[in-house]
């Protein structure tokens, strides 16, 4: 029996798969529990539906995340840090403190955990954290890092 998969099943396939099983199995397992449809004409229909939808939903995400990277690039953020003798910074700034900033100063939400360099930023200057925002769509913020002038 033909049957479109509405959930992921272990050693059986992927959800919105079209795969065919035996007919008990089918009957008395898949569909019973719901993880299962027959294949119609109608539920056929459905599926391209739901998957026509879902990729118009990705190339949304996909064109918002390209426009805020373009936005990301016009931004600088910048830490006053106590520094001592030759530049040498006392402490650093994370990710997340970088993240913070972008929140509260430009209304931009990014979540520390999306940041393709790991670590923080520990000497003063310029530094260029990446930011994936998208599946292949990275961004950049500028980041300036100044000593506390005593």
């Amino acid at each position: 029996m033909k049957i479109i998969l509405l959930a992921d099943v272990k050693k059986v396939g992927k959800k919105d798969q079209i795969i065919e099983v035996s007919d008990g199995y089918a009957k008395n397992f898949l569909i019973a529990k719901k993880l299962a449809v027959p294949v119609t004409a109608t539920s056929k229909a459905v599926l391209q539906k739901q998957q026509d939808d879902e990729a118009a939903r990705q190339a949304k995400l996909k064109q918002e995340a390209l426009e805020l990277a373009t936005k990301l690039k016009g931004i600088t953020l910048e830490f006053a840090v106590q520094s001592g003798k030759e530049g040498k910074m006392f402490g650093n700034i994370s990710l997340k403190q970088v993240a913070d900033e972008l929140e509260a100063k430009h209304r931009i939400v990014i979540d520390k955990r999306k940041f393709v360099d790991k670590g923080s930023l520990d000497f003063l200057g310029y530094h260029h954290p990446k930011i994936e925002l998208y599946k292949g769509v990275i961004g950049e913020v500028n980041v300036h890092i100044v000593s506390k002038g005593e």
